[in-house]
């Protein structure tokens, strides 16, 4: 293995700091490395594997239409990207939806649908997003731009510009913030990278009716909580709100690299036209394929309630281990995107959960997350306490 590594870091861009395991295949919650040793995972490919590895039905879907029609482009129609986005639109509540390859290409999407409509009101272009600190967006020029870490942002400016930050849950810093050129508010319904802060219900009820009061459009980043994650398909279903435009990505494609940003029939009405904005791959036929498969399997196997029962059982036994060690501080998440903060830094721990079999990963230097596939169990809950307590324990 450790060969392999070492070619790998002779060719690969230095971007990642990688764990030093190569992963050959997965089962279920399960990972296998190329020596053949067993890992349980979880962190799903970063949320991504929600239905879990080497599903016989995802798989035999992808390869029916690995036979059929992978590409084509998108000057022609395509039947499964037809299905999918009616069934997306449909389970969002909003109209139309753009299929792209990523989360953050989702987000630049919508950064430019919302700064389109607020041109199309009023001609300028002086217009200025909100957006939160800790927060998470992606790495490209637009979507770093919203990117609430400065760490982040500073080698890379000057970025888009007119972007303000306010603090999540902080509806008065949100208010201080709003001008008459603000046209858009992008936050994650939980803030995942940043910490795995979820926001406060009356904080997310407040700028819903700030942006309905002076026509801002409010921007939804659900690409690592949607999906079923936190107990419903989509996180701010629990909210009693919904967004203006929704990112979506990770689990929408079950493994395949698929994102979407949808908006209501109102703002795409007065926003992007053709020329606008384009993908060449985004709603291929395959990743579309993708996504239907996802959807057929949540629709059959009752995956959201697995998810709500799942969760309650996570929750408990992390709470469990905050009260039996003072190196935790907390608990917090929603569903089955969890964390625990820790007095000090994470990594060590992170590290030595890889040696004994567990893959996590952190979120912040402090706080280790967890984001298994969503149809984890019983079993696999107490197999996981069961190696971070032995990790603890030293």
């Amino acid at each position: 293995m450790q060969d392999y590594i070492n070619k790998a870091n002779q060719t690969l861009l230095h971007t990642y700091n990688r764990f030093p395991v190569i992963w050959d295949k997965g089962d279920g919650c399960y990972l296998y490395d190329i020596n053949g040793k067993k890992y349980l995972d979880f962190v799903a490919g970063i949320a991504v594997f929600a239905l879990g590895y080497n599903n016989t039905f995802f798989n035999n879907a992808l390869k029916a239409q690995i036979d059929k029609l992978i590409h084509t482009s998108n000057y022609y129609y395509n039947l499964p990207a037809i299905e999918a986005a009616g069934r997306l639109t449909a389970l969002a509540g909003l109209e139309r939806v753009f299929f792209t390859n990523s989360g953050t290409e989702a987000v630049e999407g919508a950064i430019k649908t919302a700064r389109k409509y607020a041109y199309l009101k009023d001609g300028h272009t002086h217009h200025e997003i909100i957006a939160m600190n800790r927060s998470f967006h992606g790495r490209t020029m637009g979507s770093l731009s919203v990117t609430g870490t400065e760490s982040y942002r500073a080698p890379f400016e000057p970025l888009i510009g007119l972007v303000k930050f306010a603090d999540l849950n902080n509806f008065e810093s949100v208010l201080n913030c709003v001008t008459k050129d603000t046209c858009a508010i992008i936050l994650e319904t939980v803030q995942a990278e940043g910490g795995i802060y979820p926001a406060e219900q009356e904080f997310l009820k407040n700028i819903r009716a700030l942006c309905d009061e002076k026509d801002i459009l409010l921007i939804l980043d659900e690409i690592q909580c949607g999906i079923g994650r936190t107990g419903t398909m989509f996180a701010y279903e629990q909210y009693g709100i919904k967004p203006d435009i929704l990112t979506c990505a990770k689990a929408l494609g079950g493994g395949v690299p698929v994102g979407a940003f949808l908006l209501s029939e109102r703002v795409a009405a007065k926003s992007l036209v053709p020329g606008d904005h384009g993908t060449t791959y985004g709603g291929n036929p395959f990743a579309a394929a993708a996504i239907n498969a996802v959807l057929d399997l949540f629709a059959e196997n009752n995956i959201i309630d697995q998810v709500n029962q799942s969760s309650r059982y996570l929750e408990q036994k992390l709470d469990d281990l905050v009260t039996k060690y003072d190196t935790i501080v907390s608990r917090r998440g929603m569903g089955l995107l969890q964390g625990l903060e820790c007095r000090e830094p994470v990594a060590d721990i992170i590290s030595k959960a890889l040696e004994k079999g567990l893959v996590l990963i952190n979120a912040g230097p402090n706080v280790i997350r967890f984001i298994p596939s969503l149809i984890v169990g019983r079993e696999q809950i107490d197999e996981m306490v069961i190696i971070l307590e032995s990790v603890l324990e030293r």
